[in-house]
């Protein structure tokens, strides 16, 4: 289908635009956004599979009591590098799986600091309202001082957790240490051990908990060499849990045993080169498995040097899927510790990376639910991160970092242009069924177009076979985009050859597609189809692309902006039409400091109940998504007196001579002092960098500036010889 500006398009912009405007109640959205998940999931079905679980639980348990007593295996033990080990799983093949933690003997890497107030887009993300889970060893000291009230017990564990209270600071510290401020310093985090892990999370997921932290993972040097990269029922389980509640994402630590050497029998290289190390849930395919990364971050969120950690484990995984998926800086991270309620300590892993990760997600979460009033699916939110990761080393996916380094700042400027320049679809489709869109890519720019999906379970779990290329997709969609004949495929990785740089062709074992295009020109369709019969007969994904025209919306100043007509109760204004444009209106009486504001998508605005007599300004801009907004137009003003009302023209003070003019001090505090020859007439505005008067007057040299906000302003000064404007910032 060709791609058109639809009314559901209108009212997604609409919705924006009311953001801008007023602050609504993000709690009672919070809440609204909860019941709408529960409300769509099949609570019999996860019901069925929490009685599953239990049941296995209950039977674990038996078994590894009798294991710790007939083998005389440890039970759980606190390591000398501080991580911790329990025996927690029985593989099918018998074999104990010890949970460990993850740290190895982050704000800025994932750019969330740029989505705060201060930060480079200046939202004002702080996660205020949103809930994390988090599994650990160990429950956080919840009393910690960084926490206030907002790190909750959620089940019947005891043990207070120095790792738990590590992760749970990265998540949600409130920065009474700066240098320990969580990534989202608002949020609540639910903490559990990892006992019953399972069990409680499809729980909170049914619950409609969106997005959950596992920073620890299998002990690798107890598994047989089979156990690595493979599709084991653990897996199985997590995948199970995500289809079925497809809101919720599980997010987890990639391990730190690079140079373990615990696998001597790797499906690619030596096993001194460090592939083929992930266990357990790091390889589920609706999961994210998170590197760690050594990254430096410039001052405006870009991402200026990167390499992979020495400790962090590399895929791929046995049927060659992209694992990691995502990488994130685990590199030094100060945290709340447990040692008291005002106690800090540094740590490294990929403990620390995972959660930097889980933040910026739930960041991302809660704007997207600002923006158009519900959350994104999981498969959705994977997608995002996925699409707008900075890709590092050669183009295209490797089994070291994933798709690259997240950057939530780039996810948030999709959001932002959401149905402008990129689109965000929640789709399905049925068996048999192809989805279809014609769009025009934005002239030399890289046209990217990604699809994700939340895959059902594998029937097919490994039990013993080693290095089983078995592929563990069980809905194999798949993207295409064409011009002129010509076919563009999505990237893939070859895990018998692992080194190799990516490779565009059918992708056939990852349930997330990426396809780009440099320098794309005219106009694309992208197709999805499926191969073979769907389970279930349905499947939902999410469609991303970016770098494309998707309206005709146009954020040029509105133009012809005058009075059109009077009657004796109101006046009508008009300016040029634009396509597919939202216009905000903005209005006041001359004796008033304060703007009333409409919004309409018409280019024309009657004005009622005016008062004889009295001076009126306008002014009016267009608005395509809240990053894609003009400038005002003049301001224009007139007397209303009826049907004899007529435009204010100011004359113009005009003479073949040059304004110049100069300010100081620079930054200013509370008065900037303006030097030029100027007449007792001349007239300052001082205006926002986004086109919003906030003071203006006679300029008699001296400008009191003290009661505007900090920040960056343009200074525009109007004399009999022209006009002149120059930037100050107020401190």
């Amino acid at each position: 289908m060709d791609y058109r500006f639809t009314l559901g398009a209108k009212r997604v912009i609409y919705s924006i635009c009311i953001s801008l405007l007023s602050v609504g109640s993000l709690i009672a959205q919070s809440k609204k956004g909860k019941e709408q998940i529960r409300s769509s999931y099949d609570q019999g079905k996860i019901s069925s599979i929490i009685s599953d679980l239990e049941s296995e639980h209950q039977n674990k348990l038996q078994k590894i009591e009798e294991l710790v007593k007939t083998k005389g295996l440890f039970a759980s033990k606190n390591n000398n590098d501080g991580s911790q080990a329990a025996l927690e799983d029985i593989g099918t093949d018998g074999t104990p799986l010890y949970y460990t933690t993850l740290n190895d003997p982050t704000s800025q890497a994932s750019r969330a600091h740029t989505l705060y107030d201060n930060g480079l887009l200046k939202l004002g993300l702080t996660g205020s309202n949103m809930e994390v889970g988090v599994w650990d060893s160990g429950i956080a000291l919840t009393s910690h001082q960084e926490f206030d009230v907002r790190a909750k017990k959620n089940d019947n564990a005891t043990e207070v957790s120095l790792h738990a209270t590590l992760v749970t600071g990265n998540l949600i510290s409130a920065g009474v240490e700066p240098n320990a401020k969580g990534v989202a310093y608002g949020a609540q985090a639910l903490t559990h051990d990892w006992s019953r892990d399972k069990i409680e999370v499809a729980q909170a997921a049914a619950d409609g908990l969106l997005l959950s932290n596992h920073s620890y993972g299998i002990l690798s040097d107890r598994v047989p060499d089979w156990y690595f990269g493979a599709y084991i029922k653990v897996t199985q389980d997590w995948d199970r849990i995500m289809y079925n509640a497809p809101y919720y994402l599980m997010v987890t630590a990639a391990g730190n045993a690079r140079q373990s050497n615990h696998n001597a029998s790797p499906n690619f290289g030596k096993t001194s080169d460090g592939f083929d190390l992930l266990l357990g849930f790091t390889t589920t395919k609706n999961g994210l498995t998170i590197a760690g990364a050594n990254t430096e971050i410039d001052s405006k969120g870009n991402l200026k040097n990167v390499s992979v950690a020495g400790y962090s484990n590399f895929g791929p995984v046995d049927d060659g899927r992209v694992k990691p998926d995502l990488a994130g800086d685990g590199g030094n991270i100060l945290s709340a510790s447990s040692s008291t309620n005002s106690s800090y300590q540094v740590s490294s892993g990929t403990s620390m990376a995972a959660p930097g990760v889980t933040g910026s997600l739930l960041l991302l979460q809660q704007y997207h639910e600002e923006l158009f009033g519900k959350y994104m699916k999981a498969a959705t939110l994977k997608g995002l991160a996925l699409h707008t990761a900075d890709d590092v080393d050669t183009k295209g996916p490797d089994y070291k970092m994933g798709w690259g380094v997240m950057n939530a700042k780039s996810a948030a400027e999709v959001l932002q242009t959401k149905d402008y320049t990129s689109l965000i679809n929640e789709e399905s489709l049925a068996n048999g069924e192809t989805y279809s869109i014609t769009l025009t890519a934005l002239d030399d720019q890289p046209l990217v177009a990604s699809i994700s999906w939340t895959d059902p379970e594998s029937e097919s779990i490994n039990r013993g076979d080693l290095n089983s290329t078995t592929a563990a997709l069980v809905n194999d969609l798949d993207i295409r985009i064409t011009k002129d004949g010509k076919n563009y495929f999505p990237w893939k990785l070859n895990p018998a050859r692992a080194n190799d740089a990516a490779t565009q062709g059918d992708n056939r074992v990852d349930p997330f597609e990426k396809i780009e295009i440099e320098n794309a020109r005219g106009t694309y369709t992208i197709t999805i189809t499926h191969k073979g019969e769907l389970k279930n007969g349905l499947q939902d994904f999410s469609l991303i692309v970016s770098g494309a025209r998707i309206s005709n919306c146009s954020i040029e100043v509105p133009t012809d902006f005058a009075l059109q007509n009077s009657t004796e109760v109101g006046t009508t204004l008009s300016w040029a039409n634009a396509d597919e444009t939202l216009f905000e209106f903005q209005y006041k009486s001359i004796d008033s400091d304060n703007w009333s504001s409409e919004l309409i998508w018409e280019n024309n605005f009657d004005f009622d109940s005016l008062e004889t007599g009295k001076v009126y300004e306008a002014r009016v801009r267009s608005i395509c998504t809240e990053n894609a907004v003009s400038e005002f137009s003049e301001t224009i003003e007139f007397e209303f007196n009826g049907e004899e009302t007529v435009l204010i023209q100011n004359a113009p003070m005009s003479v073949p001579q040059q304004l110049n003019i100069s300010v100081y001090p620079n930054p200013a505090v509370d008065y900037l002092n303006v030097n030029g020859e100027l007449s007792k007439d001349a007239e300052f505005s001082i205006v926002t960098t986004s086109g919003n008067v906030v003071k203006k007057g006679k300029t008699q040299g001296s400008i009191n500036v003290s009661s505007i906000s900090s920040g960056l302003y343009v200074l525009v000064i109007q004399d009999y010889s022209g006009i002149k404007s120059t930037k100050f910032y107020k401190n």
